[in-house]
């Protein structure tokens, strides 16, 4: 039986979305979802990154769209003249 939560997404679009979670009293992984592995450069020793395998208490793609969120509609700004010159005048700056 899967562990549900809400969760907000942003990929592909906006979302809130019930996705499953990992168990947490699972043995393997702790409640964590998975194992990470770093590893290193072969031939410096040097680290080049991580490595994740997710557990098998958990899927995350597991995931059902609840309410997608709408794009709110860009404002322009409408600066207003107060002098009334349309933005421009022959006024040295200083």
């Amino acid at each position: 039986m899967p562990r549900l939560r809400l969760r907000r997404v942003s990929w592909p679009r906006r979302a809130v979305v019930l996705a499953d979670t990992p168990r947490p009293d699972c043995p393997d992984c702790g409640g964590e979802g998975g194992f990470e592995h770093h590893y290193g450069d072969y031939e410096t020793g040097e680290y080049a990154g991580t490595d994740w395998e997710p557990c098998t208490c958990w899927n995350e793609d597991r995931k059902w769209l609840l309410l997608p969120i709408p794009r709110l509609p860009r404002r322009r700004r409408a600066y207003p003249d107060p002098w009334g010159t349309g933005g421009y005048s022959d006024e040295p700056p200083f």
